[in-house]
């Protein structure tokens, strides 16, 4: 079935328009600063317990004005594989800090923390030690 003349007209008029748009700047539809600040603690030399706290570090000194998403949240990741639980969430990146406590049910091995907010970074890798259990001897009388 042919297409009319005033059909295709308008078919061609649309798909102009429809890629003038495509072709706008994107700083000129929003401007968005995104910011991955440094983590500085965890570091390799860092090591970490199962069931205690710590705390996760970044530098703050090159935060943009306008940050995209100012609230954070941190992850522990091993390997591949990032946990699906947040460890902390709800602090302001700003901050430069969070506390944090490793999981009673985290394997130990080598993790690295995830910072998300309005980035993903990951610290270097360190390990993660099982807790200590301490025996108190006692005496039968």
């Amino acid at each position: 079935m042919p297409i009319n003349t005033s059909s295709r007209a308008l078919f061609l008029i649309l798909l102009t328009l429809f890629s003038c748009a495509l072709c706008a700047p994107l700083s000129a539809v929003m401007k968005r600063d995104v910011w991955v600040p440094t983590i500085t603690s965890p570091t390799s030399a860092s090591t970490w317990v199962v069931g205690k706290k710590f705390y996760v570090t970044w530098d703050t000194s090159s935060k943009p004005e306008q940050v995209t998403n100012p609230t954070g949240k941190i992850y522990l990741r091993q390997g591949d594989a990032t946990e699906s639980s947040p460890i902390a969430s709800g602090f302001a990146l700003e901050d430069g800090w969070v506390e944090v406590t490793v999981p009673d049910e985290t394997t130990p091995g080598d993790y690295m923390v995830v910072l998300f907010g309005d980035s993903g970074n990951w610290s270097e890798e360190f390990p993660i030690d099982a807790a200590c259990i301490s025996y108190t001897k006692t005496r039968a009388v």
